[in-house]
């Protein structure tokens, strides 16, 4: 018989133990970005690179945020530094790839596309990851992407209602 904690633990608890330092990483430049845009307002084959949402003060704050949780993480699980620092870079990876990818769609700043804003900064956060071992299960994965879904339509709203955002999206 499955012991249900085990079970529980891998599927549920653990992916969001792994997942964490990109989950802050990915929202922390929501309360403290703004300021010059990363891509200097520069323009590539005549549309903006990332846009203007897109600042280096977000950048940073988002990638030291998720340092942070990876640092605070290591205490419980050593390995989760080295998996957190790189999961909170490969998040910003997936999102700013995202963003040109948007730009060059012509998609102006702040409209929504699903699979973009959703889960391209978590599927990049988890294939930086991949070399470092430790991940979830599949199951666990797969609760990933149905929680990454459900939170950013939820914390999305939250933050234009806070009128952090400009969008609900």
């Amino acid at each position: 018989m499955v012991d249900l904690w085990n079970l529980i633990y891998s599927i549920i608890i653990y992916p969001i133990i792994y997942i964490l330092p990109a989950y802050v990483a990915n929202g922390a430049p929501v309360i403290f970005g703004g300021g010059m845009p990363l891509d200097m307002n520069r323009k590539f084959l005549g549309k903006p690179i990332f846009g203007k949402h897109k600042t280096l003060r977000g950048l940073i704050t988002g990638i030291a945020s998720g340092f942070i949780i990876a640092f605070l993480l290591s205490f419980a699980l050593s390995y989760m530094l080295l998996i957190g620092i790189v999961t909170s870079i490969g998040t910003h990876v997936g999102d700013l790839l995202g963003s040109f990818i948007k730009r060059r769609l012509n998609r102006k700043e702040g409209t929504g596309f699903a699979f973009f804003d959703q889960y391209l900064f978590l599927i990049f956060a988890i294939l930086l990851a991949i070399p470092l071992d430790h991940l979830p299960s599949v199951y666990g994965i797969i609760f990933l992407f149905i929680l990454t879904g459900l939170l950013h339509r939820s914390t999305n709203k939250m933050a234009h209602k806070a009128k952090l955002k400009e969008v609900p999206w």
